[in-house]
């Protein structure tokens, strides 16, 4: 079996991009180990198809964090073998790359994001500057590279001149069947918001809207901002009410049911670098292979995808924008929502992991051929 070895800075229990592409070469004879980070309130890893490890640190962010953790993951790396090693953003790249050149074997390089362009980098010119500098040497030196949506890989080839394939963010096609179609919004159901909660994903907006709103918000995930949505829902009143729920971390087959019965999905983002412009973000498939209607903002993948398939209102991220959006909805326009819903039904059947994975297989039997180059 051939060793693949990936590496992130997340907790591996809720990167559902990394488990689909880990389980997908797992289930098609790679050997695969996925390396993450442990924090103190981290649950004991799920189970899996391939091989796990988190590496705990004392710093938990800043330049501390990120120089404690790269110098760990190398020494771990050291004692490790693989046919490819792959890391996934700026944040584990040196490390992967540096143990792939020693190796004399292929340097992966997995953009999630556009790591200089998110909104607590793009603030601080002189730690952007470092990133990119870690981008400007990782980038050529990949000897495959890949991203999750056509936007950020256009971008790479513009600054770079670097091939760029998508494997885009995209649900598996689960066997289970869905509720009943609706044919108008629940009346039980709930808007949910599923994903960290960090600066420039529209949540204070959100939050602002909600008294206008008869209905309940569901908060999946933490962040940055955990405490101060807290405080912000508390001070309006809708932590009281119970208008407004904050479930906290939520382990992936939990969140898909607490997505199924949403009526409606958030899908917001600021435009606060061109990360997040040109993102194309898990919960968008997330929401729609649920068959639950969407709020997005209209940034570029989002538009294409939506004109494509309708399952989405594209709405202006103010609070009244989105309480009218809202009410309108799940309240006042039933046909709207339903037409919503049946187009979420057909598009899933298109828009599937089991499609999309066979882009991922086809780079990594090509990478791992006699004639591929190390980096």
């Amino acid at each position: 079996m051939r060793p693949l070895l990936f590496a992130v800075t997340t907790d591996l229990n809720y990167d559902q991009r990394m488990q689909r592409i880990c389980g997908s070469l797992a289930a098609h004879g790679y050997s695969v180990l996925l390396i993450g980070r442990e924090w103190p309130h981290s649950q004991p890893l799920s189970p899996q198809p391939y091989k796990q490890h988190r590496l705990r640190c004392l710093f938990k962010k800043g330049k501390l964090f990120y120089l404690e953790y790269n110098l760990k993951l190398f020494l771990y790396l050291v004692r490790q073998r693989a046919s490819a090693w792959c890391a996934i953003d700026l944040d584990t790249a040196l490390p992967m790359w540096l143990r792939a050149r020693l190796g004399g074997q292929p340097f992966v390089y997995d953009a999630h994001e556009l790591f200089t362009e998110v909104p607590e980098v793009v603030g601080r010119p002189i730690i952007k500057r470092v990133w990119q500098q870690v981008e400007k040497f990782i980038v050529p030196r990949a000897t495959l590279a890949y991203t999750v949506g056509p936007a950020i890989a256009d971008w790479f080839v513009q600054q770079y001149g670097q091939p760029f394939a998508v494997v885009r963010n995209i649900s598996r096609l689960e066997v289970a069947e869905l509720p009943p179609m609706p044919m108008a919004a629940p009346a039980n159901g709930y808007i949910l918001y599923q994903g960290v909660l960090n600066e420039g994903r529209g949540l204070e907006a959100l939050l602002d809207a909600m008294p206008q709103v008869k209905t309940r918000l569901v908060i999946c995930g933490e962040g940055d901002l955990s405490a101060s949505l807290r405080e912000q829902a508390q001070k309006l009143g809708l932590l009281a009410s119970g208008q407004v729920e904050f479930r906290g971390f939520v382990l992936p087959d939990e969140l898909r049911l607490i997505t199924q019965q949403a009526s409606l999905g958030i899908m917001l983002l600021e435009n606060r670098g061109l990360s997040y412009y040109y993102s194309l973000a898990n919960k968008f498939f997330d929401y729609l292979h649920a068959g639950v209607p969407q709020l997005i903002v209209d940034f570029p993948e989002y538009r294409r995808l939506n004109d494509l398939y309708d399952v989405a209102e594209v709405v202006e991220l103010t609070p009244d924008a989105l309480a009218a959006a809202i009410n309108r909805l799940l309240f006042d326009d039933p046909e709207r929502y339903h037409q919503l819903a049946s187009n979420c039904r057909r598009a899933r059947l298109e828009l599937n992991w089991q499609r999309e994975e066979q882009t991922l297989l086809v780079l990594y039997a090509t990478l791992l051929q006699p004639a591929s180059v190390p980096a």
